[in-house]
């Protein structure tokens, strides 16, 4: 009787140490599972954090030349209003009136065209017709090379009688 109930204590160990042994074996195969999951994660936001860094970075150095960028277009502004300033515009226009207009239209033209080269517009645009010079008035704006017709509106145009 002595050897059935040892048998029975034995087999119950093994099946105690089978059911142990198994369930060690999928708690260990879930946690390498979980542990691959964890190390994918952990790169990604290692990843994520990289681009992110880098990306204030870069929007750093954007904001300090767009900052740069504009103090240059105030002291430009602040240059054109002191000129504006020194400028007798209504003497000139009673002194002469078409060469003042053909000045201004250089000028105009001149600045359209920086304008249009600062844009990112490398094709060769014509002018708009209202800043095309005379070449008849021989202004001596800074539009000078410019073709067409003003739109001088000193000069009035009569129809013929008929």
């Amino acid at each position: 009787m002595l050897s059935k109930v040892l048998i029975g204590v034995l087999v119950a160990m093994l099946g105690m140490g089978y059911w142990y042994y198994s369930s060690t074996q999928k708690r260990i195969s879930i946690l390498t599972e979980n542990n691959v999951k964890l190390e994918v994660a952990a790169k990604v936001s290692e990843d994520s954090i990289k681009a992110l860094t880098e990306q204030a970075e870069m929007n750093q150095q954007l904001t300090l030349q767009l900052q740069s960028d504009l103090q240059k277009a105030e002291a430009y502004g602040d240059n054109l209003r002191k000129k504006l300033r020194e400028l007798d515009l209504l003497a000139d226009a009673i002194r002469d009136a078409s060469n003042l207009e053909g000045r201004m239209n250089g000028a105009t033209a001149k600045l359209w065209r920086d304008f249009m080269e600062s844009s990112g517009n490398s094709i060769d645009v014509p002018l708009p017709n209202w800043l095309q010079s005379d070449p008849r008035k021989g202004d001596t704006g800074s539009n000078q090379d410019a073709t067409g017709n003003s739109s001088n509106s000193s000069e009035t145009q009569t129809s013929p009688a008929g």
